[in-house]
This record gives structure tokens, C-alpha cells and sequence, in this order.
């Protein structure tokens, strides 16, 4: 599962969130992740946990 998905699925994300997020990165060499922790949407120890169900 992508990790966008299991943030909106956790409820950390709203799906319109992550589309905007998605459009930002593809102008920027950000991750996903860093960009939703730049922008504020999620903290850290969300996306670590995130990124520990996805693998």
C-alpha cells in the first residue's frame, strides 16, 4: 500500500489533502513524506509509523 493511502486511511490525511500534496511534489524532488511533514499535515512520528506498515 502507498503511503498516501495509509495516511488517509488512518484519518491523518483527507484524500483532497493528499491529491494536493501529490501535485506539489511532482514540481519538487521532495518525498512524499517530507512534504507532508513540511507543510505541517503530519508529524514525524506519524510518518514513521506510516512508513513502518508499509514495509
Amino acid at each position: 500500500m502507498k503511503l498516501g493511502e495509509i495516511l488517509v486511511r488512518q484519518g491523518l490525511l483527507s484524500q483532497s489533502q493528499l491529491e494536493h500534496c501529490i501535485i506539489v511534489q511532482s514540481s519538487t524532488s521532495q518525498k512524499l513524506g517530507e512534504l507532508l511533514v513540511g507543510h505541517g499535515l503530519i508529524d514525524y512520528r506519524a510518518l514513521e509509523q506510516a512508513l513502518a506498515e508499509q514495509n
